[in-house]
């Protein structure tokens, strides 16, 4: 399954705009000629990546409004195709990079450009080490416009592209993690040291996926779901995938708009059961949406100490588990014995 979650600029979680499931089978093959010829000259649409393409067009036209949108990818997503796509339709791209391409007239390579710019400016981010304690690094930014050609084997099939290529690479060595080297590029405009900072910030919106497929497999445990057909397989990830993204969002929505009322991601019987299950403490607020959302951590283990962080994702999945368990009952109990 390859999922394109949409996302605010703040890093709200909004759904999935787009889902590809496929089988290898259907690219058989492909490995076996890749060790014949360059994998640059084989066409996009009998790789795999093709899905890169595939969920960049559906969601764009889900989302209706192609300007407004900004595709963001890993590695993985650093396809051509996929940035003549995206030209193409009308939408924009920001893409971590892991190929040096031809620039300029073809004599020389991106990196060989970026090597000629000089720093622009330095950014200050809080990251956290191996060991998940908090760390501080300073990157180095550097940017440039530039002209990059496609692959070779593709150049009489698709265009020379303008785009704006970023460069982040952090000072000295860091002892217990590996060294940020963030290279991007995009078609967005890059004029300053403000507007690289933005791009980079956005970047790192990306992870919102992987907090995703984390529930997906370790909350829903898609990944041991025992069925005998694909279509069954992906008829009940397709639900695990509603339910984890309610499930994330709800977790953004205690941080982001905790003063929100409760009925706008809970139910009239989660709340009433919430009510019942679990007590109010002494002086507690206004039942807000983060008074509900808490009560909904505390079920899955959360102490919510004064001192404690925001709970997270995985405490917050046990917590509705065992609402929804509850509420379940409590709803069959009704149609048994009345109100």
């Amino acid at each position: 399954m390859h999922s394109s979650l949409a996302v605010t600029i703040e890093g709200g979680p909004l759904g999935l705009a787009a889902v590809k499931f496929w089988t290898r089978k259907k690219f058989k093959g492909t490995a076996a000629l890749k060790k014949k010829i360059n994998p640059t000259r084989i066409p996009i649409e009998k790789k795999e990546s093709v899905r890169w393409l595939e969920n960049l067009k559906q969601s764009t036209q889900l989302l209706d409004h192609p300007g407004r949108c900004i595709h963001i990818g890993d590695r993985e997503s650093d396809i051509y195709e996929l940035f003549c796509a995206a030209q193409e339709i009308g939408t924009h791209f920001l893409i971590r990079t892991c190929v040096d391409r031809l620039a300029g007239d073809g004599d020389h390579t991106i990196a060989d450009e970026m090597d000629e710019v000089a720093v622009k400016g330095l950014h200050r981010i809080e990251v956290r080490d191996s060991n998940g304690d908090p760390d501080q690094a300073i990157l180095e930014i550097r940017y440039r416009k530039m002209r990059v050609l496609p692959p070779i084997g593709k150049q009489k099939r698709y265009p020379a592209l303008t785009l704006s290529v970023i460069h982040a690479e952090e000072r000295g060595t860091p002892k217990n993690r590996e060294k940020i080297d963030w290279k991007l590029n995009t078609d967005l405009p890059v004029g300053s040291r403000t507007d690289a900072i933005e791009k980079l910030e956005w970047y790192g919106v990306r992870w919102k996926i992987e907090v995703l497929h984390k529930l997906l497999k370790s909350g829903c445990k898609a990944e041991e779901s025992k069925l005998r057909t694909a279509q069954r397989l992906t008829n009940l990830i397709s639900l695990f995938c509603i339910l984890s993204w309610r499930l994330f969002w709800m977790t953004m929505l205690n941080r982001s708009a905790p003063d929100a009322p409760p009925t706008l991601a809970l139910t009239a019987t989660e709340i009433g059961v919430l009510d019942r299950l679990v007590k109010d403490k002494p002086k507690a607020r206004r039942k807000t949406l983060s008074h509900y959302l808490i009560k909904i951590a505390r079920l899955g283990g959360y102490l919510a100490r004064a001192s404690d962080p925001p709970p997270g994702n995985m405490v917050m999945w046990r917590g509705l588990s065992r609402l929804t368990d509850i509420a379940l009952g409590a709803m069959v109990g009704e149609e048994f014995v009345g109100n």
